[in-house]
């Protein structure tokens, strides 16, 4: 098995290249208990607080709740907080864990009595929601310089809103598109060329027809198939809007994007791939779990929303196969699962969806200690960088997004069978994460997502469902823009 050191080269090298990350400067360590060189790299050998002459630190513990961010990574907890103490004798790293299903639940209660926890696991996204707690912190003022000059700056500034930093980013894990390798291949399809150099959306919709199987009348295996319910209903048109132009719900001017007329023209090529065949009719019903289904079992070539672990997942159920396991997805074939990219429309440059999430920290009712603040950010940027940051990319087969992350991630042995290509592709596809945009205010943001869940969301499930036209949703949308925005608040062209 590889050391990863030759497995991350090439997206080291990617990330690299395009000067999005800015190297952390090492420095010994201070009188004043500022991190090391030891804690950018969580390398307990190296100098810690102990060794400084410092032993009457005060003792601090830090409170954090965490979901399982990756498969493996609650796992890891007894380690972490035994690490961290060695790096600070003084503090303790006390963990909640939680799942998914309830973490947000659990902080929104702890949030509303005025007690959170000193640091959580939380999306950008939602940012402005905690904000208006008025209890999230804003760490550009606790975070040393060493530490926040760590991280991807794109990526970082997805934390920021206003002129506040509320948090430190965990990974950037791109929302887009995966193939079957053997399926792409059967259709003609050259992936590593995809990968490398995009594709338009004609490009993108002749591959789909041409990787549609019918048997007879029926349809054996669909083109492409995209999560379009529940949950997801939002996903599809959000991620293929950035290649349209509109990486954003405003533009620079923050004026409102999704009434220019690039608006139409997308809801009318995504159309357009169902009235093709090349999709199912009844995509409006198809959610998250049944899409994978229809991807294990051969349904489609092409597969959305797709994660960088879905590669991960895909050879877990070949490897049920193989033994015979019944676990395996009933009726499902070997698979290879291939990133891809989201075509271009209309001209316009590739750009990628991000999920952007990490840790964030919160303060009580009383008046915070400025002490424990500092620790605070010590413990926060434990979490969100070196070792721990490697071990979760890793886990959830993506490229770090700091400096530190990187060159932990060296040390670690690769997943047996991780595709290179694939990695590559990861890599890349996070350098092209759209720009992060903290000039969009909380007001603004917030009369968009309005939109966004009465008025696109519902309409777009009547479009795919052939219930309305693209000019009747464009309509609509252009309507509730007008009224949130105003005429002079909205994009005309």
């Amino acid at each position: 098995m590889k050391k990863l050191k030759r497995f991350y080269a090439y997206a080291l090298v990617a990330v690299l290249a395009i000067g999005s990350l800015t190297g952390c400067k090492s420095k010994g360590a201070k009188e004043t208990n500022e991190p090391s060189k030891s804690t950018v790299t969580n390398d307990t050998s190296e100098t810690t607080a102990s060794e400084t002459g410092q032993t009457e630190l005060k003792e601090d513990t830090i409170n954090v709740l965490l979901p399982p961010v990756s498969p493996t990574y609650q796992d890891n907890f007894d380690k972490w907080t035994k690490e961290f103490n060695e790096l600070y004798p003084n503090l303790t790293l006390k963990i909640e864990p939680a799942s998914w299903e309830d973490v947000t639940q659990k902080l929104d209660v702890q949030v509303q009595a005025g007690s959170p926890p000193d640091i959580a696991f939380v999306g950008a996204g939602s940012i402005p929601k905690y904000i208006d707690t008025g209890l999230l912190l804003d760490i550009s003022n606790i975070a040393t310089k060493d530490m926040l000059d760590d991280f991807d700056q794109n990526i970082l500034n997805y934390y920021k809103n206003g002129e506040g930093l509320y948090g430190m980013p965990a990974y950037a894990e791109v929302h887009g598109i995966g193939g079957n390798r053997e399926m792409l291949e059967a259709a003609g399809i050259d992936w590593k060329k995809v990968q490398t150099d995009g594709w338009t959306y004609e490009e993108f919709r002749k591959a789909i027809k041409a990787g549609t199987i019918k048997d007879g009348d029926n349809v054996k295996t669909y083109g492409f198939v995209f999560a379009c319910s529940g949950v997801t209903a939002a996903d599809y048109l959000n991620i293929f809007v950035k290649n349209a132009g509109m990486p954003d719900a405003f533009n620079k001017d923050l004026k409102y994007a999704y009434t220019s007329k690039n608006f139409l023209k997308l809801l009318e090529a995504l159309r357009a791939l169902i009235d093709d065949g090349s999709m199912p009719a009844e995509l409006s019903s198809v959610d998250a779990g049944k899409r994978w289904n229809m991807f294990l079992t051969g349904q489609t070539m092409i597969t959305g929303k797709g994660l960088s672990v879905f590669e991960r997942s895909a050879k877990l159920n070949n490897d049920k196969i193989d033994a015979k396991d019944g676990s395996a997805v009933e009726g499902s074939i070997k698979t290879e699962y291939i990133i891809l990219p989201v075509p271009t429309f209309f001209g316009n440059t590739m750009s990628a969806a991000g999920a952007i999430d990490g840790y964030v920290a919160f303060r009580g009712k009383q008046e915070p200690d400025p002490e424990h603040l500092k620790n605070v950010a010590k413990a926060m940027y434990f979490l969100a960088s070196g070792q721990v940051a490697a071990i979760t990319c890793n886990d959830l087969y993506i490229s770090p997004i700091c400096q530190s992350g990187m060159k932990a991630m060296a040390d670690l042995e690769a997943p047996e069978g991780k595709n290179d290509y694939n990695t590559k592709e990861a890599a890349l596809l996070t350098s092209l994460i759209s720009e992060a945009r903290p000039d969009i205010t909380p007001e603004l943001g917030a009369k968009a997502q309005k939109i966004s869940d009465e008025v696109m969301v519902p309409k777009f499930q009547a479009l795919l469902a052939n219930e309305l036209t693209p000019q009747e949703m464009y309509d609509a949308v252009k309507a509730a823009a007008i009224d949130a925005f105003g005429e002079d608040g909205i994009v005309t062209d």
